[in-house]
């Protein structure tokens, strides 16, 4: 028979999976890391599984971390809560992997961390402290996390091998979490029917009646949570007949509503402090209960709370599920979520933790304030110096709309686009850019509009719209900044050659002519890329090699790019490609790929995944290719990027695959031609003439190739 569940988590049965976690935490008692993501929806019971193992396991050290909503675009607020408890020991790492860590954390005041040696600094930290206990890492809602936090674990994650840590990541079915790719998965799925009985049994252990209990089985889905909440709040009447029970909405809509039935029912003081925590994402509780003081809540407010079930019992303000902080500070109103806020943010330490600080003062705002607004810059620059375009992105976003004089905000606008393009936020990008028109704006400014408006054209599409945009900007330029200009030629030329033989008024033949002449004696990287392509355009491939070696030994010279040389690896990478230079094509594929990961600069990654996996498909590497596919796939769902998949229908053509090809090749090549893509119809030429090259039907190969090879200038 079975065993009856604790109703305090709902676990019941679950043996294969706590099996699978408990052999984690003997590999890491053996001196093995390991590595686990466990998946499932909302409420399916992740995050008391994850508990129950890891709370019961002895000998061990444990560190539990939870993503937070809210706190997505804090960069590094997630490693925060990893490395926390073990700050004490940061200065006995190898100095440069010392200083990224401390400037990713806000310790210290440097240039933008590498990314790697971030990575590097986690990695050899927690291999520190599990030389002398074992140590687990359990980060639950990692989908939350922050995405700077989540490249630096999944980089840690797959090279844990002697250290004796477990990292496990605890993550929503429905996530895309490309940091995390490869990692072994373990998915936790519903309750089978005769546990979601027993459990539904202890919670309503009275009378009930057959059918209404048949009913909740079956709308809960075998979800604990639900199984758990759903019943709450229900009358006898409408337990016993089935009278009054929800219909047409989803399970986690209905655990929202039991949650929520039960906010009326508590006091001011406890809804009061309930908001508070909803709002302090970082869930400190000195800062909560400080700031509670300031609203005159009084200790002991807490425990009316865990008495209904919507905070965990014990130390701190835990709530009992992520679906309870969306209540709570859903449902408060304008005026209460103001008042929560302006406490915290008196509560926050404006010297440790600047940036929350400012957060909390510009949702407390109820208009426009502009020493708010500057505390916002100088957060966004804080969070761009330690490498968090998103976080840098969102703050200038709040500055905007705390800013009242004209000019300052149409400029603050016009940074926050450009920062919101980087981070991948397209959409954003442009509705702030809405915002930077309505100026006033100076020449230079209107040209910056325009160069945003083409960058954001060509990440979101690579269609016709792009060249035209950027041509414009960097005519208008050209008299301003003569640097910015040459750099926006780039842009411009980049663009048409990806529109190729699908443009309209402004193609490569437009744009080369209206470049201007090579710059005498200038060595910047991005300079001579400029002059090899437009040469290239102009006077064929014979003229143009000797200035593309110059550019790609360039490159690959510089150990330390500038943030302008470091966009134009990519093109480099292209470069290298066409003068059939393997290594050089190797070198330049890597750093960029680093850099753009480095950066946590979305609009960059997809361009640098298919351009390494270019570089591992002509090497034969399927297998490393294919990892990078997968990525690239989820980067784009994440960021609604409505970038064809090339590099899945190349994998495929590679992969001798007709059957998986055949179709994408299609769909594909139909996209190509209505958004202006006539590299992507070059690229899909040659990827079938790789399939039917190694199928031996060869005439078919010759064809495809010939119509691939009809468009030279196409970037392809």
């Amino acid at each position: 028979m079975q065993s009856p569940p604790d109703p305090s988590t709902g676990l019941l049965g679950r043996t294969a999976e706590r099996e699978r976690l408990a052999a984690l935490i003997a590999a890491a008692r053996s001196g093995t890391s390991a590595t686990l993501v466990v998946s499932g929806e909302a409420g399916v019971g992740k995050t008391a599984l994850l508990r129950d193992v890891f709370s019961r396991a002895t000998g061990i050290r444990l560190v539990r971390v939870s993503g937070v909503e809210s706190e997505m675009e804090f960069a590094f607020a997630g490693l925060h809560q990893v490395c926390a408890p073990f700050l004490d020991r940061i200065d006995i790492l190898p100095a440069p992997q010392r200083d990224a860590l401390g400037t990713a954390l806000g310790l210290r005041d440097s240039a933008a961390p590498d990314r790697f040696l971030i990575g590097l600094a986690v990695l050899s930290l927690l291999a520190e402290v599990a030389e002398t206990q074992p140590l687990a890492c359990v980060v639950d809602d990692a989908q939350w996390l922050d995405r700077a936090s989540l490249q630096v674990l999944g980089f840690v994650a797959r090279r844990l091998g002697a250290e004796a840590v477990v990292l496990v990541f605890g993550v929503r079915a429905s996530a895309d979490l490309s940091d995390l790719t490869g990692l072994p998965e373990m998915t936790v799925g519903p309750l089978r029917m005769e546990d979601a009985r027993s459990l539904l049994s202890a919670v309503l252990p009275g009378r009930l009646d057959q059918s209404v209990r048949d009913r909740i089985i079956a709308e809960a889905h075998g979800n604990p949570l639900a199984l758990l909440e759903l019943p709450r709040g229900w009358a006898p009447a409408a337990l016993a007949g089935g009278f009054g029970l929800p219909d047409g909405t989803s399970v986690s809509g209905r655990i929202e509503e039991s949650f929520r039935r039960r906010l009326p029912t508590l006091d001011d003081d406890t809804r009061r402090l309930l908001l508070l925590a909803a709002a302090e994402s970082s869930g400190n509780p000195s800062v909560i209960w400080t700031a509670a003081g300031h609203l005159g809540i009084p200790l002991g407010a807490d425990g009316i709370a865990a008495t209904a079930g919507l905070i965990e019992d014990g130390p701190g303000l835990r709530f009992r599920h992520p679906l309870v902080r969306t209540v709570v500070y859903g449902d408060a109103s304008p005026r209460d979520r103001r008042l929560a806020h302006a406490a915290l943010a008196e509560a926050t330490d404006r010297v440790r933790d600047p940036d929350r600080r400012a957060w909390h003062l510009a949702a407390a705002a109820s208009g426009p304030d502009e020493d708010i607004a500057e505390e916002l810059e100088r957060s966004a620059g804080r969070a761009s110096a330690r490498g968090g375009l998103a976080a840098a992105a969102a703050f200038l976003e709040r500055a905007v709309a705390l800013t009242q004089d004209p000019a300052r905000r149409a400029a603050r606008a016009l940074e926050a686009a450009q920062a919101k393009q980087l981070a991948g936020a397209n959409e954003r990008a442009e509705q702030m850019l809405v915002s930077a028109d309505a100026g006033p704006l100076d020449p230079h400014q209107m040209a910056v509009v325009q160069l945003c408006r083409g960058a954001i054209a060509f990440a979101s599409s690579h269609g016709r719209d792009a060249p035209s945009f950027l041509l414009e900007a960097a005519r208008l330029l050209e008299p301003l900044d003569p640097d910015e200009a040459r750099r926006t030629y780039l842009q411009a030329l980049a663009a048409a050659m990806f529109v190729g033989r699908l443009a309209d008024t402004v193609g490569i033949a437009e744009v080369g002519a209206a470049i201007p002449d090579a710059r005498s004696g200038s060595t910047r990287p991005e300079d001579l890329l400029l002059d090899g392509f437009s040469t290239v355009i102009k006077d064929g491939y014979a003229a143009g090699a000797p200035h593309l070696r110059r550019a790609v030994d360039a490159f690959i010279a510089e150990d330390a790019l500038e943030p302008e040389s470091v966009r134009w690896l990519w093109l480099a990478t292209h470069a290298a490609h066409d003068l059939w230079d393997s290594d050089a094509w190797e070198t330049l594929s890597a750093r960029h790929l680093e850099f753009a990961r480095q950066a946590g600069a979305l609009g960059w990654l997809p361009i640098a995944l298919s351009a390494r996996v270019g570089r591992h498909l002509f090497a034969g590497e399927l297998g490393e290719a294919d990892l990078l596919v997968h990525e690239l796939a989820t980067i784009t769902k994440a960021i609604v990027l409505p970038i064809p998949p090339y590099s899945a229908v190349a994998l495929a053509a590679y992969r001798g695959n007709e059957s998986e090809a055949a179709p994408l090749a299609t769909a594909i090549l139909a996209a190509a031609e209505q958004r202006g893509d006539g590299m992507g119809m070059t690229l899909v030429q040659h990827a079938q003439a790789v399939l039917y090259n190694g199928l031996g039907r060869y005439e078919e190969a010759f064809a495809a190739a010939e119509q691939g090879a009809a468009n030279p200038a196409e970037l392809a």
